[in-house]
């Protein structure tokens, strides 16, 4: 991107935000009492190729979202915030001819000048083949995180891992990832010999290993889905049947929340769903505080908005 036009991307941004709180409490005891951590959590689902704003041209997306936008926003809350993490729920690729013509590469570099931390993939990642997308992971300084797609017998083995641990501060925060069934939904040849395994189960094993390895914060990337009419597996399902996940950044629906939804887990504990639409209109954000020996967890979550319309 030119750095003239980076720069008047830059002036088209302006910020919104709404915000409620979530009390919760973690079983982790390795911050002292006098102590406060604080953590910041920037996500986007489905930003589908796009790069830059859409065209001002009367349309109701009319000069929203864009790589540059989001970069001022994210460059902002990093200056104010000590500990950030940034995270991606897939459908990286396909929407704008930048996809068309240059396969993901655009993409996955801008999501690296961006800094982000992890991301998982969704369907559409898929839409040039499972071999284009092992081969535009070379442009990614973060990694790929699912564990249950089996890619042993494809380009992607040893590419993608199941999860991450991510130390900011005092505060462990164990990342894991899980994507939507494929068949049907991707042509078969362009996933390949990929193996899709029961999302929940494999959620909930990871996230297991996450809470075994002392993790504060447990934050599942979803590309399932918010929710359906029928009983396919969908982000409000593997709330409700999880046991150690703290938070559910979604993917796939291209909902817009006005606010993270709160579910009840198999432990009694809270698990909240957040999914901020698509093509990077939108920058989730939401703030953990971490204080004494309870733990005690208050969210505050707000809807970035990366725009400025012009009439």
């Amino acid at each position: 991107m030119q750095n003239n036009s980076r720069r008047k991307f830059l002036q088209n941004t302006a910020m919104a935000s709404a915000a409620m709180a979530f009390p919760n409490i973690l079983n982790a005891t390795n911050i002292a009492d006098s102590e406060m951590q604080s953590l910041t959590i920037l996500h986007t689902n489905d930003v589908h190729s796009r790069l830059e704003p859409f065209p001002n041209d009367g349309s109701p997306n009319a000069g929203l979202g864009g790589v540059a936008a989001r970069a001022t926003i994210i460059e902002q809350i990093r200056k104010e915030e000590q500990n950030v993490l940034l995270l991606d729920a897939g459908d990286i690729f396909q929407g704008t001819p930048y996809f068309n013509l240059y396969k993901g590469e655009p993409e996955i570099k801008a999501m690296s000048m961006l800094g982000y931390d992890a991301s998982t993939m969704g369907n559409h990642d898929f839409d040039a083949g499972v071999d284009n997308f092992a081969h535009q992971l070379q442009h990614a300084n973060f990694p790929i995180i699912n564990c249950n797609y089996d890619f042993s017998n494809t380009s992607l083995k040893d590419k993608v891992i199941p999860y991450k641990i991510f130390e900011k501060g005092k505060i462990k925060i164990g990342v894991l990832g899980v994507g939507v069934e494929l068949k049907g939904l991707v042509p078969d040849n362009l996933f390949g010999n990929t193996i899709y395994l029961d999302p929940i189960k494999k959620a909930n094993e990871t996230a297991a290993i996450l809470k075994e390895k002392g993790c504060h914060l447990i934050i599942c990337l979803s590309h399932l889905g918010d929710k359906y009419d029928d009983a396919k597996v969908s982000d409000e399902i593997l709330a409700q049947q999880s046991f150690d996940i703290d938070l559910i950044i979604g993917g796939h629906t291209h909902k817009t929340f006005s606010q993270p939804r709160k579910y009840t887990n198999k432990n009694n504990g809270d698990c909240l769903v957040n999914q901020v639409g698509w093509a990077g209109i939108n920058l989730g954000r939401i703030d953990y505080f971490f204080e004494g020996k309870s733990l005690k967890k208050i969210v505050k979550a707000h809807t970035v908005i990366l725009t400025k319309k012009t009439n």
